[in-house]
């Protein structure tokens, strides 16, 4: 918290900050408000005593809006508040489909069209009065739409195109499931942040006994398209890498993609040691499942499946049962899209809280300043893993 405190003490902000929580991310948008609220209150600022920094320590940052329904199921949004000048973040979670509205009397569930509608609407409703918008998109939408393999929509391309002609400055996101889609928008602020040091932090708090080791643990990518990720955990602890990759039936299709036929896995011998398996999000988890069945016949000890998206489309029984079998060991997810009551009563199951950083992020794009150690988390997993007294063979070096 020191930290944080200490951080953006010296330079000015760009606008008095306001941050807009849509009713799919207002417990995440609170929890975020109330570490903001702290840290400026504590915080010693350089220029304190300019006019500039008059609304700069307030009791509250978020904004007073609403986004009510017709009786048709059409919608607006109104904004209660004055945000002439601001630096606004919106922020929502597009997979929240605990948020319900009547139409012609009935109740539906919001889908991802309908949070993304209602972004739109926000933005709308600003009217260019803000000094600059921000989107905090944590999954960001229809990034699994994002190219083109037939005669198909590039969803996600164009959303991200209509938020900057909107006026949209920055949108930050988190483990997007195709990271090269911000080509699409190459001249606008594109962030995009991995949760890594979150999951160090959620396994030790889960298995104290946890041994960052090479003969002892080894991170494995269920695919060929999540390897960066774990690659990068990989070199940071200083272990082996292995990877599976998908055999798919392309004659016939299925739900709209080819069958996946098989897991082939590449990689050292797994036989005796902790497994971490490491993806962006778990939909409806036969996937990540059968890739610890096959790890498991390979004489691995305990498997860790960390996911920045737990979203459960399919239920849970199914992980209820590999967990009873002894399939894998915990689950670690965090809580940037809605996370399901009994998902928390799940014995398996440890949250990562990510609300005090997407706070450190818009406390620092506030005050217009480099991102970088928040990108990069190197540094705070190392002095992480110095205080469990964790010492490598790099280390020694």
């Amino acid at each position: 918290m020191a930290s944080a405190i200490k951080r953006n003490r010296d330079s000015l902000p760009v606008g008095d900050l306001g941050i807009i929580a849509l009713p799919s991310s207002g417990i995440l948008g609170q929890k975020i408000n109330d570490y903001i609220i702290q840290w400026r209150a504590e915080r010693d600022h350089r220029h304190k005593n300019l006019p500039q920094l008059t609304g700069y320590a307030r009791d509250n940052y978020l904004i007073n809006i609403s986004t009510p329904r017709f009786g048709s199921g059409e919608g607006k949004c109104v904004i209660h508040d004055s945000i002439r000048g601001d630096d606004l973040y919106i922020l929502l979670d597009v997979c929240n489909y605990s948020i319900t509205y009547k139409m012609r009397g009935k109740t539906n569930h919001m889908s991802p069209d309908d949070h993304f509608t209602d972004l739109h609407r926000t933005i709308a409703a600003i009217g260019g009065k803000a000094r600059r918008i921000n989107v905090i998109m944590p999954f960001l939408y229809e990034s699994r739409q994002s190219r083109r393999t037939s005669r198909e929509s590039l969803d996600c391309a164009h959303a991200l195109k209509d938020l900057v002609k909107m006026g949209v400055e920055n949108i930050i996101t988190f483990d997007a499931h195709e990271p090269r889609i911000q080509n699409a928008i190459p001249l606008s602020g594109f962030e995009n942040f991995r949760p890594i040091y979150q999951f160090i932090k959620g396994i030790y708090r889960f298995c104290p006994d946890f041994s960052v080791s090479p003969d002892k643990l080894m991170v494995i990518s269920p695919d060929e398209g999540g390897t960066s990720r774990a690659i990068y955990m990989a070199n940071v602890l200083g272990v082996d890498m292995g990877m599976f990759y998908k055999r798919r039936d392309y004659t016939r299709l299925v739900n709209g993609m080819n069958p996946v036929v098989s897991h082939e896995f590449l990689g050292a011998d797994v036989a005796g040691k902790d497994v971490v398996i490491l993806d962006d999000m778990i939909s409806s988890g036969e996937g990540v499942l059968e890739i610890a069945r096959q790890l498991k016949k390979r004489g691995a000890r305990r498997i860790f499946i960390c996911v920045t998206f737990a979203l459960f489309a399919n239920g849970m029984q199914k992980f209820d049962e590999a967990y009873q079998q002894g399939i894998f060991t915990a689950i670690l997810s965090t809580n940037l899209t809605y996370q399901r009551p009994e998902l928390l009563t799940r014995p398996y199951y440890q949250g990562c809280d990510l609300s005090k950083f997407v706070a450190l992020i818009i406390d620092t794009l506030n005050h217009d300043a480099s991102l970088s150690d928040l990108l990069d988390p190197v540094d705070r997993i190392n002095r992480f893993l110095a205080k469990k007294g964790v010492v490598r063979a790099k280390d020694l070096l």
